[in-house]
């Protein structure tokens, strides 16, 4: 699988976000690139959910929707969510109208409250995943790793739901838990140089 391609403006990309246009400068300020806070990471780990069967392109699009309808995922607004509120959401065109995933949202927001009030933050209890670059594979080589089937068995042990290793995997890219842009990307060393200054919590 060749995971790079050269973009429109000469420079070595991940082959996925060379694809569509609207998803450099995602690929290029925020994927792979560490996070702390946790708002940021709920909304991370949901916007995967959602984006389960679905392309990517279709979430990032209506991202801007999604935290409209989701108040910025502040999952302790999310957690008091009633039946009225998935009426609304059930109805929102902006949003992928998934009553599934809408309800593990606002089930997942009532356990990311328990999970604070447990492990401190949200950040804690997923940087103490993080795995070893000696352990890694090469980028983009799989889709789930024994650290993404520990973090989605203990989820679910949790009460979470609509996080299975797929999912949870790709939660991990996105908010920087591994550094997963190809070798040859020029984004690699702007996240890697990220996690290093990173202080994980």
């Amino acid at each position: 699988m060749i995971a790079i391609v050269t973009s429109e403006d000469g420079q070595k990309r991940c082959k996925w976000a060379a694809s569509v246009t609207e998803f450099i400068d995602y690929h290029d300020t925020e994927w792979g690139f560490p996070v702390g806070d946790d708002i940021r990471l709920f909304e991370k780990l949901c916007l995967e959910s959602f984006q389960s069967g679905l392309s990517w392109r279709t979430i990032l699009a209506k991202r801007e929707n999604f935290r409209r309808a989701f108040m910025g995922f502040d999952f302790n607004k999310i957690a008091d969510f009633t039946d009225a509120d998935i009426t609304r959401l059930l109805s929102d065109e902006g949003i992928v109208r998934h009553r599934g995933k809408i309800e593990a949202t606002i089930n997942n927001a009532k356990k990311a409250q328990e999970m604070v009030a447990e492990m401190g933050s949200l950040a804690a209890y997923f940087w103490r995943y993080e795995p070893s670059s000696e352990s890694m594979n090469e980028p983009q080589t799989q889709s789930t790793s024994d650290v993404s089937k520990a973090i989605a068995k203990d989820l679910k042990k949790r009460g979470w739901k609509f996080v299975g290793p797929t999912t949870v995997y790709a939660f991990m890219q996105a908010m920087g838990l591994i550094n997963d842009h190809a070798a040859e990307c020029i984004i690699r060393s702007k996240a890697e140089k990220a996690r290093q200054q990173f202080k994980r919590p």
